[in-house]
């Protein structure tokens, strides 16, 4: 059964290591949902949280191909235990008349904020599950959505699960 899984990747910050890791997966022929990374906390390391989907036998030959690359210092499947996710959307939204209301509500609902504000449009940010920012998406007209952009899920294990050397 394919299921969507969270993989945290730590690595070391060097040229060429995104490309590294992206182009295991497109060799592969496996999918990526998402893929993010920045640097950590601990000098020359960054993180790259990659959602993808599959099944363990999938999941597991992924991690043993991101294992074998020489940057990456340990992979984690964060799926494989409690944790938390969030993700960002920006969204540009019309904005005129009596929509105005309806998109304020809209944000409200979602706990969004409007950043922007012109005549016309407001843009809002939004930051929650994948499912939070798409629920938002499906209930707004979408005659309304100029134009969207999202990050992607980062993700950190619950308590005293942590990713570190």
């Amino acid at each position: 059964m394919h299921q969507t899984h969270t993989i945290s990747v730590l690595v070391e910050n060097e040229y060429g290591v995104v490309a590294r890791v992206a182009s295991l997966f497109s060799g592969r022929g496996f999918n990526i949902e998402s893929f993010i990374g920045a640097p950590t906390n601990e000098e020359g390391l960054s993180r790259i949280t990659i959602v993808t989907h599959g099944d363990e036998s999938i999941l597991e030959q992924i991690t043993k191909q991101l294992n074998k690359l020489i940057e990456v210092v340990k992979v984690v499947d964060l799926s494989e235990a409690a944790h938390i996710e969030r993700e960002l959307m920006l969204i540009k939204v019309r904005a005129v008349g009596k929509d105005r209301e309806e998109v304020k509500r809209m944000c409200d609902i979602f706990r969004g904020r409007i950043l922007d504000v012109t005549d016309g449009t407001f843009t809002i940010e939004i930051t929650g599950t994948g499912t939070k920012l798409d629920a938002f998406v499906e209930g707004m007209d979408k005659a309304l959505i100029l134009e969207t952009v999202r990050t992607g899920a980062s993700g950190i294990g619950r308590g005293e699960r942590i990713l570190k050397i």
